[in-house]
């Protein structure tokens, strides 16, 4: 999701093909030393960055949630505009939908990640990841009720939780040089998304 363009620190690169690994061979399969590999650097290197596998789990998974939030904070802001007069609601839920896109086509080892390890944290991370999840839903839960203001909270919520159910269906689409290309496969998870929100507004 992030935009920069500078190179990624080692801590960064770690992390990356932590969640490589733990994605295609489970938590357990993967050892310290296999990441280490991975980033030219001995395991108990790695220690100098992390206290363990457990704590790279952690960060990974806090860390896509609290990103996805404030990437979505960060959207709205910008389609308010400093005067308040930016696009409509529409355009806000479009912004919305184009950043969970590039989260699942860019970060879809963390959604497998996700699915298969989120009962491996401690009770503490694992209530932050839901806390973050919760107030990323709700945000979203606001801007379909702009859209479609007929449409009950329950109802909205229901939907984007459809939406993200679609959106995070990615790792399941195959391998990556599989797919259509990055731009006709956003495109469609697009209308799609779109389609799922018109229908329940409906």
């Amino acid at each position: 999701m992030a935009t920069r363009t500078d190179a990624p620190t080692r801590r960064e690169q770690i992390l990356k093909e932590a969640a490589r690994l733990f994605a295609e061979r489970g938590f357990h399969g993967v050892g310290v030393d296999e990441i280490g590999a991975a980033v030219g650097i001995s395991g108990p290197g790695l220690y100098r960055h992390f206290a363990g596998k457990d704590a790279m789990l952690a960060e990974l998974l806090v860390g896509i949630s609290g990103q996805l939030l404030t990437g979505a904070k960060r959207r709205l802001a910008e389609a308010e505009g400093v005067t308040g007069s930016g696009p409509g609601a529409e355009a806000v839920l479009d912004s919305l939908i184009e950043g969970h896109i590039d989260f699942a086509l860019d970060d879809r080892p963390l959604i497998t990640l996700h699915d298969r390890e989120l009962d491996r944290l401690r009770d503490a991370d694992r209530k932050m990841v839901r806390q973050l999840q919760r107030q990323y839903v709700e945000l979203w839960v606001g801007v379909v009720r702009e859209v479609y203001p007929a449409v009950t909270e329950p109802s909205a919520r229901s939907a984007v939780h459809s939406v993200f159910g679609l959106l995070n269906s990615t790792p399941h689409l195959g391998r990556p040089g599989a797919l259509p290309g990055r731009t006709v496969t956003s495109e469609l998870l697009h209308r799609m998304a779109r389609g799922a929100f018109a229908a329940v507004g409906e």
